[in-house]
């Protein structure tokens, strides 16, 4: 299984070599650093932690500064631990590339969701909203009955209403990979990813 954490730059287009005009979303994938390696015998379970982007040492706190001393690197903005991830011979503190990943592999990204702020259930859930007609003149984007008044006397939880929307972990799956562009730390996926410009995002290739 190969990953990495990577950027989200924006989306463009990209031309195939048969003239095919594919929508792609350009990621900043790297180059992260090893800084912890774990392993069954010692912790219970193998991973492989990764950070991304350095970071200044007066806005990190003393006991993480100590755990990227001892993979000798700088702090790192972003940290994410992948299960039974490939990395080879190399060890903690080696940098992991974007050349891990080639044209056509498919991948997972996952990310933070743009946050909407509080929305209502047309924007949350899909809802249809009310029938604009027969003198009916408000009520018209409202979710509707949410429950009896004798029994339950609640509302049951889980209840599709109103509420806050997005800035929620999600996941894209099955992105192909169009584009690598090892020199620029650069891979290009078909398809948008979750979260907004410059928000941070994982790539994984279970394989």
């Amino acid at each position: 299984m190969r990953g990495l954490i990577g950027q989200k730059l924006g989306m463009t287009q990209f031309w195939r070599e048969d003239g095919e005009v594919v929508p792609v979303t350009v990621i900043q994938g790297g180059p992260c650093v090893i800084t912890q390696i774990k392993t069954e015998e010692r912790d219970g379970y193998s991973s492989v932690q990764l950070g991304y982007k350095d970071k200044k040492e007066s806005r990190e706190t003393q006991p993480q500064i100590g755990h990227f001393k001892k993979a000798n690197t700088s702090p790192k903005y972003f940290v994410h631990e992948f299960r039974d991830l490939e990395v080879g011979d190399k060890k903690e503190g080696d940098a992991v590339d974007v050349d891990m990943f080639e044209v056509g592999d498919q991948v997972t990204v996952s990310g933070t969701s743009k946050g909407r702020g509080f929305a209502g259930v047309m924007k949350r859930h899909n809802f249809h909203g009310g029938r604009a007609s027969h003198g009916k003149s408000d009520q018209l984007r409202a979710g509707g009955s949410i429950g009896a008044s004798s029994d339950p006397s609640r509302v049951w939880k889980g209840k599709k209403m109103a509420g806050r929307f997005g800035g929620k972990r999600a996941s894209v799956r099955n992105l192909e990979v169009v584009a690598v562009d090892v020199e620029n730390h650069i891979v290009m996926v078909k398809g948008a990813v979750p979260g907004p410009n410059k928000g941070f995002v994982e790539l994984l290739d279970r394989g």
